[in-house]
């Protein structure tokens, strides 16, 4: 029994890891750090490009979107394995696994699922981001969506490597 605790720990901070790697990659990806974020001028839509006017594909996760409160949130998604005033974290599986962050208010922020490794039922990255990615050449993938006036971004990571693990992010515009 001692194993299997050990292991489920062992899981929990792994996935942990991975998603504050992601957190990395994305901020990296997208050119900014969280202090530059918050002191970033932002520009207006029309600078941004035609995806800050398109309709996002992908705006929940299992029923939960931004904006929900703690409580609709973990209505919809049961007991966490993790729960905090800012964030849970919920395994729904040793593949899948989700972690939510929420604000001061207690309203949803950050959806961000991890899908690991082969068979986790990741979905395509253009249910996600509805257009092609180029594919490095280790295998890995990394796009991020602005939509402006539905007031959030999405982005699909896949790491490279035969054992891949997709990150797919929700967070809302700040």
């Amino acid at each position: 029994m001692n194993n299997n605790k050990g292991y489920k720990f062992f899981l929990a901070m792994l996935i942990i890891g991975l998603f504050l790697a992601s957190v990395l990659v994305v901020n990296w990806g997208s050119g900014t750090d969280v202090l530059a974020q918050k002191s970033r001028v932002k520009a207006p839509a029309a600078l941004l490009g035609a995806e800050a006017n398109q309709q996002p594909l992908y705006n929940d996760y299992r029923g939960v979107r931004l904006g929900m409160t703690a409580d609709e949130t973990r209505a919809k998604l049961g007991e966490p394995m993790q729960k905090a005033d800012d964030q849970d974290f919920y395994a729904f599986s040793e593949k899948e696994t989700a972690q939510i962050c929420y604000d001061a208010s207690h309203q949803v922020v950050t959806i961000s699922v991890d899908y690991i490794g082969a068979g986790s039922g990741a979905p395509d990255y253009k249910s996600i981001i509805g257009r092609e990615i180029q594919t490095r050449p280790d295998g890995s993938l990394y796009q991020l969506v602005r939509y402006v006036k539905a007031g959030f971004w999405v982005s699909y990571n896949r790491t490279g490597g035969p054992s891949p693990v997709v990150t797919v992010t929700l967070q809302k515009l700040q």
